[in-house]
């Protein structure tokens, strides 16, 4: 493999439906791969999942990324509080094409083809319940504390709202 250098990695998966039912119309699909960036991806979803329409959003990832989605999930959930929780757990189909590296080999071989089983995670929240008999199920949360929305905001660089902190301090959250 030292003389072969991977040229495309092609998703068997692709175009499957996402493992949920009953999703809303309008879920957004985060794909988070291995160069994501976490505060990209928390960022965008945070801006997503406040707006009022929004209802689920949908993280999905494989191999290396993995963690890198449940860090994502677990941020959101502590910034939003009350979300509910889907996880699915199952293998991806990957085929690798590897092709030989650079024209100074002098015996060229063919091209390989690599087939794999990747280890994926979907992850579905809802601001609306979802069927707590589901596999994978969690429930929500209760709401943050300021404290904790503060330290996990600084080290995000991202804007604090204090709104969900002061209705639970008021008693209507």
């Amino acid at each position: 493999m030292e003389n072969l250098r991977r040229v495309r990695v092609l998703d068997e998966d692709d175009g499957k439906p996402l493992p949920f039912k009953d999703l809303h119309p309008q879920v957004a699909h985060m794909r988070v791969k291995e160069g994501s960036k976490i505060r990209n991806l928390v960022g965008y979803a945070l801006s997503y999942m406040r707006s009022e329409e929004t209802r689920q959003i949908v993280f999905s990832a494989y191999g290396q990324a993995v963690t890198k989605a449940i860090t994502c999930v677990e941020i959101l959930k502590r910034q939003l509080g009350g979300l509910y929780q889907i996880t699915k757990v199952q293998y991806k189909s990957l085929q690798e094409v590897w092709e030989p590296k650079g024209p100074e080999i002098k015996y060229p071989t063919p091209s390989l083809t690599v087939y794999k089983n990747c280890p994926s995670i979907y992850i579905l929240l809802s601001k609306e319940p979802l069927d707590p008999r589901e596999n994978g199920y969690q429930g929500p949360q209760s709401l943050p504390t300021k404290d904790h929305r503060k330290r996990t905001h600084d080290s995000l660089d991202l804007p604090v709202s204090d709104k969900a902190c002061k209705n639970k301090e008021e008693g209507k959250g």
